[in-house]
């Protein structure tokens, strides 16, 4: 089974500290128990990002969210973001033509 966690936030202002600890944080996940990789997506204005990140298990999710990176960075997210929404599914299928190196390949049904 492949987990994800999508991270969809509306941006405010970013400062240094944002930007040092968002790549302390994708550190951290990337050496979570089972993580698969990243996504991040960006709105045409600029303003909307998404990023989905994928696990092999609940247990490298459910590991990051306990961080105290992670823990550090949603105590302060008004600082930064204006809003957000956070999405944990099971990925039930994944398929494509093989062509797209993609986290969700690792598991396609």
């Amino acid at each position: 089974m492949i987990y994800s966690a999508t991270f969809i936030f509306d941006t405010k202002q970013f400062d240094a500290e944002f930007h040092q600890l968002d790549q302390q944080i994708a550190q951290a996940a990337k050496e979570t128990e089972g993580y698969l990789g990243e996504e991040v997506w960006q709105s045409a204005e600029g303003g909307r990002i998404c990023n989905v990140y994928y696990w092999a298990s609940d247990a490298g999710l459910k590991a990051l969210m306990q961080h105290p990176l992670h823990l550090a960075a949603k105590a302060r997210y008004s600082e930064w973001l204006s809003g957000y929404q956070v999405i944990i599914s099971q990925v039930l299928r994944s398929y494509g033509d093989s062509t797209i190196n993609h986290p969700c390949a690792v598991g396609s049904v």
